[in-house]
């Protein structure tokens, strides 16, 4: 074929050749990209201090309980604030900033308050009025209504301009828009002063206000979410239980009956996606008629009770044109592919004794997921904890003439200070949420560092999965008289020898990807900041930006994986092994698209197979069409909360199993390209493939050599 001419081999490497030494994965190696090992650990460090940091500063708290502009919990025992329960804000627009997912403080003054506002309310129009004391209220608590004209008031923001009437949610008080046509008619007053000398219209504030009520449905939508889980939650377990036994029976079926179970796995994918396209048609029909049913899903818009979406035939009929093209998809494939699915049949069957061999191999993922549950615990407590570091700064305003101006202070202590005695007119007014020490400037920059250390972090532990399973994986197969040969824990073998020589590069391979994958992050940001925009170029070049690095980062991955295998077998640097494993699979780029592609296609047709059968049980289950004996689903906000989780937890699960699978077969792949370079099957070089492996891909290989030939 045409990778068999010499100058092809020259432009991507030189083959492999005999070595009568080499008998599989090589132990007496020594420690490789040692200084990307030294920067990987204290880049720990860092993360490790930065994190004590955070806990020192952060207060995880501020998420849970209301906090005023003081810093001081609304309704906890033992606080001058224990009998007011509620937190009103100022001003409830400026809470609808993306900065306030970050900080967790909205940028506006705040106060616990008994009770949320009932009423709509102007200070101009309160003042010297009986209205005035229920006004009083939701002012700073040491508020002198009889010193201060109103424009004065709002100027030192110790009044909020005007109420609106308010619902407490997560004791907060959120603005009930719904009925803000009547805030015209209340007290006849429709502009409002906003403590800088300008006049606004109260409707300018209401139409903000209604921004800011976004937030407002999205903590409602999670309250019922989360009451979803609290009555479902059992439910759910057993689910994704039935998912971890469906996954670990299909894998144990699979080592013993490959060639039959791939089969009945795609005829039972393609009977599930029928069955999901008969059902979708009977809701259609029988929805027939139907009051409303006939409402396009652009006139109903967006909906946070989905339910809603499931009584449109249009939502049925899209549903049932999305699996009709996805089994005409998947039978074409199977038509043009069978010849093929044949050869990738006898590599997974290959890739099943792999693991009967290595068995321990199965619970590796556990491993792997334990390690990642610890990444993603310690990211998020990292984060929340620099998120609540902010700190309520106060300022010194009220009087140009005064030398202090400008300067910080403390509300509680300011009337006693020298600078009070000083500037008797100033006082001591809430500018902002931060901090102005080096820490609270830093905290973007920190939480930037702490996302990125998550993927590096992320990225490694997934590294050493892949060496640790490429390493046991390749013990089997460079083994001549299998099992005899195979080293007696060739998994813990594996594992210590990743940790031990090869930790700088898993790190060198999960930094690059990091990297990316930061960036990606960076351009997500840049792309939301800049949607409001109205430069085509500047969205065009966006778009191409995030292709491109979408792309970058399959390819590294892509490489990184059998870099690694490389790495397991040959214990060779980072950039080495990249190399040499690239080069590997450009000289055999036919056998790459005949196996490696077609047995990713069949390992997804069985995820798609336990999730679908998983999914189907939990659709009926929760939409009381099944019992299980005499128990029932629980009555749910949205039934498609616990579904989605359990479907979402079972392609993981899934996911889990068959990466075991799929790393084996890239290893075994990789480990037979190279068996034929090194060997040529005499009894001087024997090939240390397996007879049954050896007969079916090296016919496979020579049909796609003879095909290619006839193609040039």
């Amino acid at each position: 074929m045409g990778g068999d001419r010499p100058h092809y081999y020259g432009k991507h490497g030189t083959p492999q050749k005999y070595d009568p030494t080499f008998k599989g994965p090589i132990y007496n190696r020594g420690c490789t990209d040692v200084i990307c090992c030294v920067l990987f650990f204290l880049a720990i460090v860092g993360y490790v201090a930065v994190g004590l940091i955070a806990w020192t500063h952060g207060d995880p708290r501020k998420v849970i309980y209301p906090t005023d502009s003081r810093g001081e919990f609304c309704g906890q025992k033992g606080t001058k604030n224990a009998n007011k329960p509620f937190l009103f804000y100022f001003n409830i627009v400026k809470c609808a900033s993306p900065l306030v997912l970050l900080e967790f403080q909205c940028p506006t003054p705040q106060i616990c308050v008994e009770k949320c506002p009932d009423r709509y309310l102007t200070l101009l129009n309160a003042r010297n009025t009986p209205e005035f004391a229920y006004y009083k209220q939701f002012c700073v608590p040491d508020f002198q209504s009889d010193k201060k004209s109103v424009a004065e008031v709002l100027r030192d923001g110790q009044c909020p301009a005007v109420l609106i009437p308010s619902k407490p949610l997560a004791q907060r008080c959120f603005p009930a828009i719904h009925a803000h046509k009547g805030v015209i008619m209340v007290g006849n007053a429709t502009t409002y002063e906003d403590g800088h000398g300008s006049r606004k219209n109260i409707t300018e504030l209401v139409e903000g206000a209604k921004q800011a009520n976004g937030i407002l449905e999205a903590r409602q939508l999670a309250m019922r979410i989360f009451e979803d889980y609290t009555v479902s939650w059992y439910w759910i377990v057993i689910g994704l239980v039935i998912a971890m036994a469906l996954s670990l029976l299909f894998i144990i079926l699979l080592r013993f009956l490959a060639g039959i179970m791939v089969w009945v796995m795609i005829v039972m994918v393609i009977l599930v996606l029928g069955y999901g396209i008969f059902h979708c048609y009977m809701e259609y029909a029988r929805l027939r008629g139907e009051a409303g049913s006939d409402i396009s899903l652009v006139d109903l818009g967006f909906q946070t009770d989905f339910r809603v979406y499931l009584h449109l035939r249009q939502t049925w009929m899209a549903f049932m044109i999305i699996l009709s093209i996805l089994e005409v998809i998947i039978i074409l494939l199977l038509i043009f592919l069978r010849k093929r699915i044949l050869i990738a049949i006898a590599l997974i069957k290959e890739a099943s004794r792999a693991v009967g061999y290595v068995m321990c191999s199965m619970l590796y993922p556990l491993v792997t997921f334990f390690l990642l549950c610890l990444c993603i615990a310690y990211w998020a407590s990292t984060a929340v904890f620099l998120s609540t570091s902010n700190e309520a700064v106060y300022k010194i305003l009220d009087d140009p003439s005064c030398s202090f101006t400008g300067k910080t202070c403390n509300p509680e202590t300011f009337f006693n200070s020298t600078e009070s005695r000083s500037c008797p007119k100033a006082s001591c007014q809430f500018a902002f949420y931060g901090g102005e020490s080096g820490y609270h400037r830093a905290l973007l920059g920190l939480q930037i560092f702490n996302v990125f250390m998550f993927f590096w972090l992320a990225n490694f532990v997934l590294a050493l999965g892949q060496v640790t399973l490429a390493g046991a994986f390749a013990s089997y197969y460079w083994a001549l008289r299998k099992p005899d040969d195979m080293p007696a824990f060739p998994l813990f073998s594996a594992f210590g020898r990743a940790l031990r020589y090869h930790t700088g590069s898993l790190a060198f391979g999960s930094l690059i990807l990091a990297i990316v994958q930061i960036i990606r992050v960076i351009l997500e940001y840049l792309d939301q900041r800049l949607k409001a925009a109205e430069n085509k170029f500047a969205k065009f070049l966006m778009t191409c930006l995030k292709c491109c690095f979408w792309c970058l980062e399959k390819f590294i991955k892509f490489l990184n994986r059998n870099a690694y295998i490389m790495i397991a077998i040959y214990g060779t640097n980072f950039c080495t092994s990249a190399r040499n494993a690239f080069f590997l699979l450009m000289r055999n780029i036919i056998r790459v698209a005949v196996l490696d592609k077609v047995t990713d296609f069949l390992f997804l047709l069985g995820k798609l197979l336990i999730v679908g059968s998983v999914g189907i049980l939990a659709f009926f289950f929760f939409t009381h069409r099944i019992r299980i004996v005499q128990d029932t689903a629980p009555p749910l906000n949205y039934y498609w909360v616990p579904i989605l989780t359990v479907i979402v937890g079972s392609y993981l699960i899934a996911h889990g199993f068959f990466s075991v699978y799929g790393m084996c077969v890239d290893t075994l792949f990789l480990c037979f390209c190279e068996d034929l370079e090194r060997n040529d099957g005499s009894q001087e070089r024997p090939y240390f493939m397996s007879p049954e492996l050896r007969d079916i891909l090296l016919k496979g290989s020579a049909e796609e050599g003879k095909r290619a030939e006839v193609e040039e």
